[in-house]
């Protein structure tokens, strides 16, 4: 194994795990503006909304 492998193969990897927890996290935020989306729909509204109303 030479020095250039491991290092290339080293970035490779720190490369894939970002990747992937890019698009792990772009997917999951979807998932929850979807969700808050639902529920606003069915009427449930913020906490915070609700209290900037009350003011």
């Amino acid at each position: 194994m030479t020095h250039a492998f491991y290092v290339y193969s080293s970035y490779g990897f720190a490369a894939l795990v970002t990747a992937a927890v890019t698009l792990w996290i772009w997917v999951d935020g979807r998932a929850r503006q979807k969700e808050l989306a639902a529920l606003e729909a069915s009427g449930i509204r913020r906490r915070s909304a609700r209290l900037k109303d009350s003011e």
